[in-house]
């Protein structure tokens, strides 16, 4: 009977718990990392966000390739401060992610192991000077379009990372769509180099909002919970809709012959997506996963000595506080 009693009073403390939890996020007030949150809450949020640092960082590297390559100092100069941002995203995203009771080193053990993923499209070569402008436009531009619903997510942490990260994502935007429009203008070599790669990363770039609402294990939870503000296809629609003007402009194609208007919807209608290349490419067998993996994981454990010596400074300094 007592045991029947205590489960009965724990039972009810938890739906306390969630009733609490649920109406906040129906007034739409900010969840912050010392208020009681449901586990799966939690763990969702871990997962996304993790996930979301992890592609910062290994999205560093197609990039990083080109450093030495760009055709003038003045792209080179613009490429290591993008780099250089997308790098400090990973380091807000982790910051944020650890207010939920997981640690940094745990993270990116979970990446080494394969356990937690990033973003399938780092998973493609950057072959010419022009996929750096496709990546700034096309992969930059998807991003902003899910970040920017991001900014009013309900974790505090997270949304409050996103809102200087969508400003940074901005300028990473227009510097790739310079670069594509400036080839467009040029030769008949360069203006191929820009059809070759907004061929080769335009479906990559729409797969990164996800797979479609009724094939996507959590976005019932994420909108639920308000932590994503938007379905995935309602996103891809409005990264599809703004990219086809921007794309007409400089004089660029879509490479989608399904592509058209859809006056009742009021997007356009686009062809079917490959998403057994998506899920190839999550699971290891993309054309520059084991790269990737391989180069982060070199860095990683080259950098040992640096964590090791800033972690020696900090117990130092510590115990030298605890004597004053």
């Amino acid at each position: 009977m007592e045991l029947l009693e205590k489960t009965d009073k724990t039972d009810k403390i938890h739906d306390d718990l969630l009733k609490s939890f649920e109406e906040k996020i129906d007034r739409d007030d900010t969840i912050e990392p010392k208020d009681r949150m449901p586990d799966g809450y939690r763990k969702h949020l871990i997962r996304q966000m993790q996930q979301h640092a992890h592609s910062e960082v290994i999205g560093m590297q197609p990039e990083g390739n080109w450093i030495t390559r760009a055709p003038s100092l003045r792209a080179k100069q613009i490429l290591l401060a993008k780099i250089q941002d997308e790098g400090g995203h990973g380091l807000y995203l982790y910051s944020a992610a650890e207010t939920l009771g997981i640690s940094r080193d745990e993270m990116i053990s979970q990446l080494h192991s394969g356990k937690a993923k990033y973003s399938n499209i780092f998973n493609y070569p950057a072959l010419t000077w022009a996929d750096i402008g496709a990546i700034g436009w096309l992969v930059d531009g998807a991003a902003i379009v899910n970040q920017v619903s991001l900014q009013r997510t309900s974790y505090g942490p997270y949304s409050r990372a996103m809102v200087r990260i969508c400003k940074e994502e901005s300028f990473h935007q227009r510097q790739g769509y310079e670069i594509m429009a400036k080839m467009m203008k040029g030769t008949k070599d360069q203006q191929e180099m820009a059809r070759d790669a907004m061929n080769r990363w335009w479906w990559p770039s729409i797969m990164m909002f996800g797979p479609h609402d009724t094939e996507s294990p959590h976005t019932g939870d994420a909108v639920k919970w308000k932590i994503k503000r938007h379905s995935n296809d309602d996103l891809r629609a409005k990264f599809i809709d703004k990219t086809v003007q921007q794309a007409e402009v400089i004089g660029l194609t879509i490479p989608d012959s399904d592509l058209k208007w859809n006056e009742a919807r009021g997007h356009y209608d686009h062809g079917p997506i490959d998403w057994t290349e998506f899920f190839r490419v999550i699971g290891g067998q993309g054309p520059c996963n084991k790269q990737r993996m391989a180069h982060h994981l070199k860095v990683h454990n080259d950098g040992a000595w640096v964590r090791e010596a800033a972690e020696a400074y900090r117990e130092k300094r510590d115990k030298q506080l605890l004597h004053l």
